[in-house]
């Protein structure tokens, strides 16, 4: 992940960027980022999440794969590995998202410095989100930060437990089953 200019940009003109080979854009604090395209190890584990949780978001909301959003609204433009927002906050007719979505998962690769990931849970949990989640492929463990910004850490032999209005929990284990 990198930056490619100095001064700050806003949305409008963030919009209007052409995509660039090989990834996509996101704006961080008016700066504009470079995130590579993913890799299959990382849209397999995706894909198990998607899996995993969409029967428990139908009817409750919406759950995608690289949810775009924008934490805050001028100098801000993200996308998520996976989210979900409630239907209460979920604005069809709209290109983004404005605010973070209720539950952020974000699975960590080379691209992503410890550093960027505190900092868009941070940003995340300061701007709607009730739950942030940190997957490790490399650990096999997920960590879910909540607002009280405490975080616990579930290892294979557990289940996550999924944030209101969700329910339940999901077996760790099977995020990664089908993972390298």
């Amino acid at each position: 992940m990198g930056t490619i200019q100095t001064g700050l940009i806003a949305f409008e003109e963030f919009a209007n960027l052409p995509d660039p080979p090989g990834g996509y854009y996101e704006v961080h604090h008016g700066q504009v980022v470079f995130m590579p395209s993913r890799k299959q190890g990382h849209a397999i584990i995706q894909e198990a999440l998607s899996d995993l949780l969409k029967p428990r978001t139908r009817g409750k909301g919406f759950l995608t794969i690289e949810f775009p959003f924008r934490p805050a609204a001028e100098y801000e433009a993200w996308q998520a590995d996976v989210a979900f927002v409630t239907k209460e906050r979920w604005e069809k007719d709209a290109d983004y998202f404005f605010g973070a979505p209720d539950l952020v998962i974000e699975v960590l690769s080379p691209s992503k410095t410890k550093a960027e990931i505190l900092e868009r849970q941070e940003t995340c949990l300061s701007n709607g989100c009730i739950a942030f989640w940190t997957v490790d492929p490399k650990r096999r463990l997920v960590r879910v930060t909540g607002t009280d910004r405490k975080n616990v850490t579930y290892d294979c032999s557990m289940p996550v437990p999924l944030p209101d209005p969700l329910g339940g929990s999901i077996p760790v284990s099977a995020i990664f089953e089908d993972a390298a």
